[in-house]
């Protein structure tokens, strides 16, 4: 589920650290104690409860909750943080070409969107070496390519068994609120990793602000 439960609780967090402190979010969380950032975690389960049953795990796939990978460890130290990273010209394509409701401004401009990708990738690299490696990368076209063996890797990490559902999540029928909800009803195809390709000179200014090097970094996706 793509919920606001996080992005809410900190504004809260904002609001209550710059009452306190003399400092500005983030620089301001570092002043909070141990017994408050468990309290701040506490709040997140008790307003997520409402869509969590008695699995093992609760998903929250927001995207722009790698912004808040740090706010995530401190008060919820035993998440566990998916990375699922796309080849930066698919994914400003895939971003480019959807129409959001609001809160994605960035989104109508090539150049916001490369300069937004670059962002990520420095927030996620910085995390990943803080961390010492607890973030598990997920890469699309890997995935794609090879569901089973990803999906497998990615349970193994997580501690849970593989079932074939996992291959058939298509067939489920629960509701989906998602960007992506008409893919979630398929079966994985392969056509979308090079779809961008076919209008790589339209999207010059995305390359451009990208960058030779992120778009190194992808060479062999």
């Amino acid at each position: 589920m793509e919920l606001m439960t996080l992005p809410n609780l900190e504004r809260k967090i904002i609001i209550s650290g710059g009452q306190n402190f003399d400092k500005k979010y983030p620089e301001s969380f570092r002043y909070f104690n141990e017994e408050q950032l468990a309290d701040f975690g506490r709040e997140y389960l008790n307003q997520t409860s409402v869509y969590r049953s008695d699995k093992p795990y609760f998903i929250d796939k927001l995207p722009p909750n790698f912004e808040r990978v740090g706010l995530i460890h401190k008060i919820l130290p035993n998440a566990i943080i998916i990375d699922a990273r796309r080849h930066p010209m698919a994914c400003g394509f895939s971003i480019y070409k959807q129409h959001f409701a609001g809160g994605h401004e960035y989104s109508y401009n090539l150049e916001n969107i490369g300069y937004y990708y670059n962002s990520y990738l420095g927030v996620m690299d910085h995390f990943n070496d803080a961390l010492n490696d607890r973030i598990f990368l997920m890469q699309y076209e890997e995935n794609v390519r090879d569901t089973e063996t990803m999906t497998r890797q990615l349970l193994d990490y997580i501690e849970l068994d593989f079932e074939q559902a996992c291959l058939e999540f298509y067939k489920n029928k629960r509701a989906v609120r998602t960007a992506s909800s008409e893919q979630v009803r398929q079966p994985i195809y392969t056509k979308s990793i090079s779809a961008w390709k076919k209008y790589e000179r339209n999207l010059e200014p995305l390359k451009r602000t990208l960058g030779t090097k992120t778009l190194k970094r992808f060479d062999t996706a």
